[in-house]
């Protein structure tokens, strides 16, 4: 397998384990900075890199009446707030 670069790190089989984590869908603005800063500290702690995962809208849902996520404006900006405030790259 070859490797490619993710938010600045490395990936592929031989490469370093790094972590994607975070809740499955953003429920708040105060909930994702609480997560992110939580799993930044553990993953620092461990020596593990670490990407943010959250989405702004799960589509996907069993139920058409279930909580699917704050929109995509709300949500990016929520992202951005977490890159830009705990200091780490995102996905979603």
């Amino acid at each position: 397998m070859s490797s490619f670069k993710l938010c600045g790190f490395d990936i592929g089989l031989d490469k370093r384990f790094f972590l994607i984590a975070g809740p499955c869908v953003i429920e708040s603005e105060q909930s994702a900075l609480d997560i992110a800063g939580e799993l930044k500290a553990i993953t620092s702690s461990l020596g593990i890199p670490f990407i943010y995962k959250s989405s702004f809208d799960k589509a996907n849902r069993s139920s058409g009446s279930s909580f699917r996520g704050l929109g995509m404006e709300k949500g990016l900006e929520i992202l951005a707030k977490v890159k830009r405030e705990i200091g780490v790259p995102v996905l979603t």
